[in-house]
Protein backbone atom coordinates (compact mmCIF):
# COMPACT_ATOMS: atom_id res chain seq x y z
CA UNK A 1 0.00 0.00 0.00
CA UNK A 2 1.04 3.60 -0.66
CA UNK A 3 0.47 6.36 1.90
CA UNK A 4 -0.01 9.88 0.50
CA UNK A 5 0.17 13.11 2.50
CA UNK A 6 -0.90 16.58 1.35
CA UNK A 7 0.43 19.04 3.94
CA UNK A 8 -1.43 22.34 3.77
CA UNK A 9 -1.36 25.43 5.93
CA UNK A 10 -4.51 24.42 7.81
CA UNK A 11 -4.88 20.65 7.39
CA UNK A 12 -2.92 17.57 6.43
CA UNK A 13 -4.97 15.37 4.11
CA UNK A 14 -3.83 11.77 3.92
CA UNK A 15 -4.93 8.67 2.06
CA UNK A 16 -4.00 5.01 1.83
CA UNK A 17 -3.96 3.47 -1.66
CA UNK A 18 -4.04 -0.19 -2.65
CA UNK A 19 -3.05 0.00 -6.30
CA UNK A 20 -5.33 2.59 -7.91
CA UNK A 21 -7.99 2.25 -5.21
CA UNK A 22 -8.13 4.70 -2.33
CA UNK A 23 -9.10 2.55 0.62
CA UNK A 24 -8.94 5.09 3.46
CA UNK A 25 -8.85 8.86 3.79
CA UNK A 26 -8.01 10.95 6.87
CA UNK A 27 -7.61 14.62 7.68
CA UNK A 28 -5.67 16.03 10.65
CA UNK A 29 -4.74 19.58 11.67
CA UNK A 30 -1.41 21.06 10.62
CA UNK A 31 0.32 21.91 13.88
CA UNK A 32 3.77 23.49 13.61
CA UNK A 33 4.36 22.81 17.32
CA UNK A 34 3.87 19.03 17.06
CA UNK A 35 6.84 16.72 17.43
CA UNK A 36 7.45 13.73 15.17
CA UNK A 37 6.11 11.50 17.96
CA UNK A 38 2.88 13.48 18.25
CA UNK A 39 2.27 13.18 14.52
CA UNK A 40 3.35 9.53 14.56
CA UNK A 41 1.05 8.54 17.40
CA UNK A 42 -1.89 10.40 15.85
CA UNK A 43 -1.45 8.71 12.47
CA UNK A 44 -0.75 5.30 14.03
CA UNK A 45 -4.02 5.53 15.97
CA UNK A 46 -5.91 6.39 12.77
CA UNK A 47 -4.40 3.33 11.11
CA UNK A 48 -5.21 1.06 14.04
CA UNK A 49 -8.79 2.34 14.25
CA UNK A 50 -9.34 1.13 10.65
CA UNK A 51 -7.55 -2.18 11.17
CA UNK A 52 -4.27 -1.23 9.48
CA UNK A 53 -0.68 -0.90 10.64
CA UNK A 54 2.14 1.39 9.48
CA UNK A 55 3.92 -1.88 8.59
CA UNK A 56 1.38 -2.37 5.78
CA UNK A 57 2.80 0.64 3.90
CA UNK A 58 5.43 0.07 1.20
CA UNK A 59 5.91 3.70 0.20
CA UNK A 60 5.09 7.28 1.24
CA UNK A 61 4.81 10.33 -0.99
CA UNK A 62 4.34 13.86 0.36
CA UNK A 63 3.31 17.23 -0.99
CA UNK A 64 3.99 20.07 1.42
CA UNK A 65 3.49 23.83 1.27
CA UNK A 66 4.61 24.21 4.90
CA UNK A 67 8.42 23.84 4.88
CA UNK A 68 8.69 24.28 8.67
CA UNK A 69 7.02 20.91 9.33
CA UNK A 70 8.83 18.90 6.65
CA UNK A 71 11.74 17.85 8.87
CA UNK A 72 9.32 16.69 11.58
CA UNK A 73 7.14 14.74 9.15
CA UNK A 74 10.14 13.08 7.48
CA UNK A 75 11.39 11.90 10.87
CA UNK A 76 7.91 10.65 11.75
CA UNK A 77 7.90 8.55 8.57
CA UNK A 78 11.31 7.11 9.38
CA UNK A 79 10.50 6.37 13.02
CA UNK A 80 6.94 5.03 12.67
CA UNK A 81 6.85 3.61 9.12
CA UNK A 82 10.57 2.85 8.78
CA UNK A 83 10.45 4.47 5.36
CA UNK A 84 12.03 7.56 3.81
CA UNK A 85 9.25 9.51 2.13
CA UNK A 86 9.33 10.80 -1.43
CA UNK A 87 8.95 14.59 -1.29
CA UNK A 88 7.57 16.37 -4.36
CA UNK A 89 10.33 18.65 -5.61
CA UNK A 90 12.99 19.10 -8.30
CA UNK A 91 14.00 15.85 -10.01
CA UNK A 92 10.68 14.11 -9.45
CA UNK A 93 9.05 12.69 -12.58
CA UNK A 94 5.48 13.95 -12.90
CA UNK A 95 4.29 12.92 -16.34
CA UNK A 96 3.59 16.52 -17.32
CA UNK A 97 5.75 19.28 -18.82
CA UNK A 98 5.98 22.21 -16.41
CA UNK A 99 6.37 25.51 -18.30
CA UNK A 100 6.96 27.71 -15.25
CA UNK A 101 9.70 30.33 -15.16
CA UNK A 102 11.09 28.89 -11.93
CA UNK A 103 9.63 25.43 -11.23
CA UNK A 104 11.16 25.50 -7.72
CA UNK A 105 8.65 28.22 -6.80
CA UNK A 106 5.65 26.13 -7.85
CA UNK A 107 3.68 24.60 -4.98
CA UNK A 108 3.86 20.81 -4.94
CA UNK A 109 0.10 20.60 -4.36
CA UNK A 110 -0.47 22.50 -7.60
CA UNK A 111 1.75 20.01 -9.43
CA UNK A 112 -0.20 17.08 -7.98
CA UNK A 113 -3.50 18.73 -8.95
CA UNK A 114 -2.29 19.25 -12.50
CA UNK A 115 -1.13 15.64 -12.83
CA UNK A 116 -4.44 14.24 -11.57
CA UNK A 117 -6.50 16.63 -13.71
CA UNK A 118 -4.56 15.74 -16.86
CA UNK A 119 -4.64 11.98 -16.33
CA UNK A 120 -8.23 11.72 -15.05
CA UNK A 121 -10.07 14.49 -16.89
CA UNK A 122 -7.91 15.25 -19.93
CA UNK A 123 -6.76 18.61 -21.24
CA UNK A 124 -7.06 21.53 -21.57
CA UNK A 125 -7.99 21.68 -17.89
CA UNK A 126 -8.24 24.31 -15.19
CA UNK A 127 -7.75 23.26 -11.57
CA UNK A 128 -9.03 25.36 -8.67
CA UNK A 129 -7.92 24.46 -5.15
CA UNK A 130 -10.01 26.20 -2.49
CA UNK A 131 -7.58 26.04 0.40
CA UNK A 132 -6.10 28.65 2.73
CA UNK A 133 -5.19 30.32 -0.55
CA UNK A 134 -7.22 29.68 -3.69
CA UNK A 135 -4.95 28.55 -6.50
CA UNK A 136 -5.72 28.16 -10.20
CA UNK A 137 -3.64 25.97 -12.49
CA UNK A 138 -3.86 25.50 -16.25
CA UNK A 139 -2.87 22.33 -18.09
CA UNK A 140 -2.86 22.49 -21.89
CA UNK A 141 -3.03 19.69 -24.44
CA UNK A 142 -0.13 17.29 -24.28
CA UNK A 143 0.15 17.69 -20.51
CA UNK A 144 1.81 21.11 -20.51
CA UNK A 145 1.40 23.04 -17.26
CA UNK A 146 1.23 26.68 -18.33
CA UNK A 147 0.92 28.39 -14.92
CA UNK A 148 -2.02 29.99 -13.18
CA UNK A 149 -2.77 32.44 -10.41
CA UNK A 150 -3.18 32.68 -6.64
CA UNK A 151 -5.94 34.50 -4.73
CA UNK A 152 -6.68 34.90 -1.02
CA UNK A 153 -8.77 31.99 0.23
CA UNK A 154 -12.37 32.78 1.05
CA UNK A 155 -11.78 32.05 4.74
CA UNK A 156 -8.76 34.36 4.93
CA UNK A 157 -10.69 37.06 3.08
CA UNK A 158 -13.62 36.86 5.50
CA UNK A 159 -11.31 36.92 8.55
CA UNK A 160 -9.43 39.92 7.13
CA UNK A 161 -12.72 41.75 6.60
CA UNK A 162 -13.85 41.21 10.18
CA UNK A 163 -10.40 41.72 11.71
CA UNK A 164 -9.59 44.86 9.75
CA UNK A 165 -12.76 46.76 10.57
CA UNK A 166 -13.93 48.19 13.89
CA UNK A 167 -17.63 47.37 13.70
CA UNK A 168 -18.03 44.37 11.40
CA UNK A 169 -18.40 41.04 13.26
CA UNK A 170 -16.94 37.66 12.43
CA UNK A 171 -19.43 35.54 10.52
CA UNK A 172 -20.09 32.02 9.31
CA UNK A 173 -19.34 31.31 5.66
CA UNK A 174 -22.66 30.14 4.24
CA UNK A 175 -24.71 30.82 1.15
CA UNK A 176 -27.34 33.45 2.06
CA UNK A 177 -30.92 33.12 0.88
CA UNK A 178 -30.85 36.48 -0.94
CA UNK A 179 -28.20 38.59 -2.63
CA UNK A 180 -29.72 41.73 -1.12
CA UNK A 181 -29.11 41.41 2.61
CA UNK A 182 -31.33 43.16 5.15
CA UNK A 183 -28.92 43.12 8.08
CA UNK A 184 -25.18 43.32 8.63
CA UNK A 185 -24.69 39.54 8.89
CA UNK A 186 -26.53 38.77 5.65
CA UNK A 187 -24.73 41.66 3.93
CA UNK A 188 -21.38 40.14 4.90
CA UNK A 189 -22.37 36.63 3.88
CA UNK A 190 -23.83 37.77 0.56
CA UNK A 191 -20.85 39.95 -0.30
CA UNK A 192 -18.33 37.27 0.53
CA UNK A 193 -20.16 34.34 -1.08
CA UNK A 194 -21.46 35.94 -4.27
CA UNK A 195 -18.38 38.10 -4.60
CA UNK A 196 -16.21 34.98 -4.52
CA UNK A 197 -18.43 33.15 -6.98
CA UNK A 198 -18.09 36.14 -9.31
CA UNK A 199 -14.32 36.17 -8.87
CA UNK A 200 -14.06 32.47 -9.75
CA UNK A 201 -16.34 32.72 -12.78
CA UNK A 202 -14.55 35.77 -14.16
CA UNK A 203 -11.11 34.19 -13.78
CA UNK A 204 -12.29 31.00 -15.51
CA UNK A 205 -13.70 33.13 -18.33
CA UNK A 206 -10.43 35.05 -18.73
CA UNK A 207 -8.33 31.85 -18.72
CA UNK A 208 -10.52 30.24 -21.38
CA UNK A 209 -10.34 33.45 -23.38
CA UNK A 210 -6.54 33.49 -23.16
CA UNK A 211 -6.31 29.80 -24.09
CA UNK A 212 -8.65 30.37 -27.00
CA UNK A 213 -10.33 27.01 -26.46
CA UNK A 214 -12.71 25.26 -24.03
CA UNK A 215 -11.18 23.83 -20.87
CA UNK A 216 -12.59 21.45 -18.28
CA UNK A 217 -12.69 22.98 -14.77
CA UNK A 218 -11.99 20.75 -11.77
CA UNK A 219 -12.38 22.14 -8.25
CA UNK A 220 -11.00 20.71 -5.04
CA UNK A 221 -10.53 21.87 -1.45
CA UNK A 222 -12.80 22.67 1.46
CA UNK A 223 -15.04 25.29 -0.17
CA UNK A 224 -15.17 23.68 -3.61
CA UNK A 225 -18.63 22.13 -3.38
CA UNK A 226 -20.30 25.26 -1.98
CA UNK A 227 -18.89 27.44 -4.77
CA UNK A 228 -19.56 24.83 -7.46
CA UNK A 229 -23.22 24.56 -6.43
CA UNK A 230 -23.63 28.20 -7.46
CA UNK A 231 -21.22 28.35 -10.40
CA UNK A 232 -21.96 26.61 -13.69
CA UNK A 233 -18.39 27.34 -14.76
CA UNK A 234 -17.10 24.45 -12.61
CA UNK A 235 -17.49 21.08 -14.34
CA UNK A 236 -16.30 18.67 -11.63
CA UNK A 237 -15.69 18.70 -7.88
CA UNK A 238 -13.01 16.24 -6.77
CA UNK A 239 -12.10 16.61 -3.11
CA UNK A 240 -9.33 14.03 -3.42
CA UNK A 241 -7.65 15.48 -6.51
CA UNK A 242 -4.32 16.28 -4.85
CA UNK A 243 -4.00 12.87 -3.19
CA UNK A 244 -4.84 11.12 -6.48
CA UNK A 245 -2.13 13.20 -8.14
CA UNK A 246 0.39 12.13 -5.52
CA UNK A 247 -0.36 8.46 -6.17
CA UNK A 248 0.09 9.01 -9.90
CA UNK A 249 3.41 10.78 -9.33
CA UNK A 250 4.52 7.86 -7.16
CA UNK A 251 3.78 5.50 -10.04
CA UNK A 252 5.71 7.71 -12.49
CA UNK A 253 8.81 7.35 -10.28
CA UNK A 254 8.82 3.57 -9.92
CA UNK A 255 11.27 1.59 -12.01
CA UNK A 256 9.48 -0.59 -14.54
Amino acid sequence: MIFTMDIGNTNIKTALFQGEEMIRYWRISTNKMYTSDEYGITISHLFEHEGFSPRDVQGIIISSVVPTVNFTIEHMCQNYFHLTPMMIGPGIRTGINIKYENPRELGSDRIANAVAAYEEYGAPAITIDFGTATTFGVVDEGGVFLGGLICPGIKIASEALAGGTAKLPRFELTKPEHVIGRNTLSNLQSGMFYGYVGLVQHIIHKIRQELGKPATVIATGGMAQMIADESRAIDHVDGLLTLKGLRLIWEHNQDS
